[in-house]
């Protein structure tokens, strides 16, 4: 009977040692599945595109900001007008024939007649201006405004302030969908609010410090984190994270183009990026623009021509989309620290705002 129960012990024994061996990789799993936020704000747990295409930096660093300009030793192309102190953030509507122009110290938006440079309205503002972007052809212009958290819709040609939508903490910069739907990032609250019919139905986390945002054809949303150093790319319709991949050494803008390309501006490591979202998100090409400090970043889509500023040289930049990587075709001078640049693509004619001197630039190809 002893031996019996000795037996009995041991092969129970046995029993537990085979259970606890086979318990070992899911507790072990279990941990990695345990992992923390990394700088885009999301678990990276299980995300094997993200541990492939995106490490978080280690250090972060200050946000990337444009170059302060040096003093012109040119005469800016084309024919310049002068507006209120601290011009920054522009955007060309089509149908209008309207620039309109963030200004501060009062907040306004200067509305100027495109053709002549005329400033013909003037909109008062709750909180400071910062980049823009257009609903669609004749409007409204998206105003995000830093100090009072909103998202500012002012109607074309009237300047009337349409709608005032709380969104998220220093929204920085916006983008329309094809959809209608309205993407507002939000630099210092690390998120995304999406808007519709002036009520923001969704907020989504995006990398860290989010400074530029576009959208495609398609509706696939792009949003630049510029401490994340990173750019993630998310569905309109269902807002889930398609993809996030590393974006340079300080991107701050980013503009979508044809095939449903993105083109990053990386003002601190002096390049533009471009970046494919077929068959999966990767970076496609870099173009070097050594010491240039890259920063304002536009796309005309009837030309294929990309436009970059350079706020190190006081230079714009075209460049042809006609190939796998942009070709630089000319080199125009600026306003001083040209951190703006937009285009009209009915006619053509680029815009660029010059913060020092407080100057509007018209320039025809």
């Amino acid at each position: 009977m002893t031996e019996r129960r000795s037996v009995q012990v041991l092969l129970l024994l046995l029993v537990l040692a085979i259970l606890v061996a086979g318990c070992s990789p899911e507790r072990k799993a279990s941990d990695q599945n345990n992992a923390k936020e990394d700088a885009s704000g999301k678990s990276t747990a299980g995300e094997k595109a993200v541990d492939k295409k995106y490490t978080p930096p280690k250090k972060l660093l200050p946000a990337p900001e444009p170059a302060v300009s040096p003093p012109l030793e040119e005469k800016p192309a084309g024919k310049v007008i002068g507006l209120r102190f601290g011009p920054e953030g522009v955007v060309a509507d089509p149908e209008t024939g309207l620039v309109a122009v963030g200004l501060r110290n009062p907040n306004e938006l200067a509305l100027v007649d495109g053709d002549s440079g005329k400033v013909v309205r003037k909109v008062t503002l709750q909180g400071y201006p910062r980049h823009l972007g257009l609903a669609g052809p004749g409007g409204p212009v998206l105003v995000p405004a830093e100090l009072s958290d909103s998202l500012i819709q002012v109607s074309l040609p009237a300047g009337r302030v349409l709608r005032e939508t709380p969104v998220g903490d220093f929204p920085h910069n916006v983008a329309a969908t094809p959809g209608g739907r309205i993407f507002v990032a939000s630099e210092a609250a690390s998120t995304a609010s999406v808007v519709e019919n002036g009520e923001v139905i969704e907020t989504i986390k995006t990398p860290l410090n989010p400074g530029g945002v576009a959208v495609t054809k398609s509706g696939l949303v792009g949003i630049v984190g510029v401490k994340g150093l990173a750019l993630e790319v998310y569905e309109e319709d269902t807002l889930d994270s398609v993809d996030i991949i590393d974006a340079g050494e300080g991107p701050t803008h980013v503009v979508a183009g044809p095939d449903d390309r993105f083109y990053v501006a990386d003002t601190r490591g002096d390049a533009l990026l471009v970046y494919d979202t077929h068959p999966e998100l990767e970076l496609a090409a870099r173009v070097p623009l050594p010491a240039g400090a890259p920063y304002g970043i536009a796309l005309d889509p009837r030309r294929d021509d990309l436009w970059v500023t350079l706020t190190a040289e006081n230079k714009l930049i075209r460049f042809a989309l006609d190939g796998d990587t942009p070709r630089k075709v000319a080199s125009y001078p600026t306003v001083r620290q040209p951190n703006s640049v937009a285009v009209n693509p009915a006619s053509g004619r680029v815009f660029v705002a010059g913060r020092t001197g407080n100057m509007l630039q018209l320039v025809d190809p």
